[in-house]
Formats: structure tokens, sequence, C-alpha cells
């Protein structure tokens, strides 16, 4: 398997990112083995799923930022679960959680997003964990969509458990206006739920369209990423994305 592109600012001012997308499962698994397989895809912007939401959970997050070489830049219980970690790389313009529309009887669902700096490349990053219900799933769809067009940039990347493949109706929703990355660039494995049968792509990473995708996808084989650890660390594997980020 090729390697991903390493971060870099390039001269023009556009910036190489590596983007990891992870459903941690509130922390309830290994999480040394966690922070290893974190650490060792050196991403600059982690899009959490399922970060810890109840007693200490700042704390338990910021642990795990610290033991993979990040910094816990938002989100947590204040957005009912994704949250986003960043490398020191990143300078930070913004944050905000938000917290959608509670269908009554459903868990509560919501967006951890920011708008972050590399070098002269800006970007909106947004990280979501969608309804197991297929209709509230749709309407949650829409609405990151909306809330990645409010927040001002010319750039962005949005990943999280969708709970649903492809050929659903709300990850086509999602796609047909961001590029799937894993769809442009495949890299490394596919499948993100592997516990039961069929083996499913469930997780993802999506990207602005003038987003250069330079690979994505599980980092199986990946330098320092063991199938133990990644069997270990949580019941969803992650999704690694390298995007060029353009300048401005």
């Amino acid at each position: 398997m090729e390697p991903l592109p390493n971060s870099r600012t390039e001269p023009d001012g556009s910036a190489v990112v590596r983007v990891l997308s992870y459903n941690v499962r509130s922390m309830r698994d290994d999480t040394d083995a966690l922070a290893r397989v974190i650490t060792a895809c050196a991403p600059d912007l982690v899009l959490l799923q399922e970060a810890p939401r109840f007693f200490r959970w700042r704390k338990k997050l910021a642990r795990l930022a610290a033991a993979s070489g990040q910094v816990v830049l938002g989100g947590g219980a204040t957005a009912a679960g994704p949250a986003l970690l960043c490398s020191l790389r990143a300078t930070v313009e913004r944050t905000e959680e938000v917290l959608l529309p509670l269908t009554p009887g459903l868990h509560r669902r919501g967006l951890a997003t920011a708008v972050v700096r590399f070098g002269g490349a800006r970007l909106g990053v947004l990280s979501c964990h969608l309804s197991l219900q297929k209709d509230e799933r749709y309407e949650q769809g829409g609405m990151l969509l909306d809330r990645l067009a409010a927040m001002g940039v010319r750039h962005a990347v949005a990943g999280g458990d969708l709970n649903e493949p492809p050929a659903g109706r709300t990850f086509r929703r999602i796609a047909g206006t961001l590029q799937d990355c894993r769809a442009t660039a495949p890299w490394g494995g596919e499948h993100t739920w592997t516990r039961t049968e069929p083996h499913r792509r469930i997780d993802a990473v999506f990207a602005t369209k003038d987003v250069e995708v330079l690979g994505c996808g599980v980092p199986v084989g990946h330098p320092g990423v063991t199938e133990t650890d990644l069997r270990a660390a949580t019941d969803h594997l992650p999704v690694l994305a390298a995007l060029r980020i353009p300048a401005g």
C-alpha cells in the first residue's frame, strides 16, 4: 500500500492536511490502543464520534488528546457526542457546537464544528454522528449541508458515522454536494463496520469540490497501525484522508 502524503504547507500557501474520522464508542474499550492508532495516523484533524458525554467527559477527552499528540478543539457532551481534536499545526479561528432537533424517544444528535487555518489554507471542519432512524437521518444530512454552507468558508471537510452505506439516500444526499473522499481517491481498506456481516462502509470523510483528495480509506497496513490495536480500540474502524486544501 502506498503511504499517504505527509502534512505540509506548500509555497503557494495551500496545505496538505491529514484528517481522521473515528467512532470511539465513548472510550469504553482499550484507550491505549485507541491513542496508538490515532498517533500512528499522524492527523492534523481528528473528527470523533461517540466521545465521552457523562462523568468527567472533559478530562477523558483531554487525556486522549494528550496521549495522541493532539489538543481538544471542541465538542463532546456539548455536541451530544461528536468532538474535534487538532494538532498544534492548526490555527483556530472559531468553534461551535450545534444540537440538532430532538425527536422524542430517540437519541439527541449534534454537530461539532470549527474553522481553522493551515498556513494560507482556511478550512471549515464538521464532525457528525447521524441517527439510526432513516427519516431523521435524512433530515440531519440536510442540516449538515446547511451548516457547512453557513460557515462562510470556501473549503470544508465533514466526517463521521453516517449509520448507512453509500447506497443509502442520506449518504447520497451528502455526496451529491460534497466529494465522498473514499470514492474520489480510494486508499487502504474500505469497510468501517466489520463486527457483523455483511461488512459495511458507514463512516466517511467528505470534502468540498475544490479540495484535492490524495487518498482516503481505513488505515489497514499503515505504518504503526496494527490489527490488534484496531480491534481493541473501539467497534468501528477509522477513516484517514489526505487532502490538499487550496490557499484562501
